[in-house]
């Protein structure tokens, strides 16, 4: 695609420059980043599951129910469910934070979105509607009795135009033309 430059007016060809990389080099380039790229998301994914492991084994210590009596037993069941309602609370807490900021950012992206005049109109349809029931949907209850507004219109007389007489027009134009004696002089007798 040609352009112009703005200074001489003279065209220059802007679809055919030389990239400043050649393609062997490029391509180098690419399959080098990605190895890179797959490298640093392996080694974040381990750091994860390390870290992973490292939570859990700090929030839940392995059990030890070897030797232990019904008693003992049932004391430990009691205990793991009461942190199961301490983090089920917790979760519903953060579930229901989560929940109320979800729907703040949506309202403020909608507002932006209105700022912005971008916003799709949906198409209205044309609907009917009498006097009595636009004055219904707006004033509710008090409204009762039906107002006539065409009695409060002004009158209006027409007056009736002057109609002329439908006539031949090429009488007309000759009347007008003021022809009528010197058109028997060129018309001849047969006219």
């Amino acid at each position: 695609m040609a352009a112009y430059n703005n200074i001489s007016g003279r065209r220059r060809n802007t679809q055919h420059k030389k990239p400043k990389i050649s393609a062997s080099r490029r391509l180098f380039l690419k399959t080098k980043i990605l190895k890179k790229a797959s490298t640093l998301l392996a080694d974040e994914n381990e750091q994860k599951k390390i870290d992973r492991e490292q939570t859990l084994s700090e929030r839940a210590p392995p059990l030890q129910l070897s030797g232990l009596s019904v008693q003992d037993l049932q004391n430990l069941c009691k205990d793991l469910h009461q942190k199961i309602d301490i983090v089920d609370e917790e979760r519903y807490d953060i579930e229901s934070k989560v929940a109320k900021n979800e729907k703040e950012i949506a309202d403020l992206n909608h507002k932006v979105f209105e700022l912005k005049g971008k916003m799709k109109r949906p198409a209205l349809k044309r609907v009917r509607v009498s006097a009595d029931a636009m004055l219904g949907a707006l004033l509710g209850a008090k409204h009762k009795e039906s107002i006539d507004f065409k009695a409060n219109l002004k009158t209006v007389k027409k007056e009736e135009e002057k109609k002329e007489e439908v006539t031949d027009w090429r009488k007309n134009v000759d009347a007008m033309s003021g022809m009528e004696g010197r058109k028997k002089l060129f018309a001849g007798p047969n006219a």
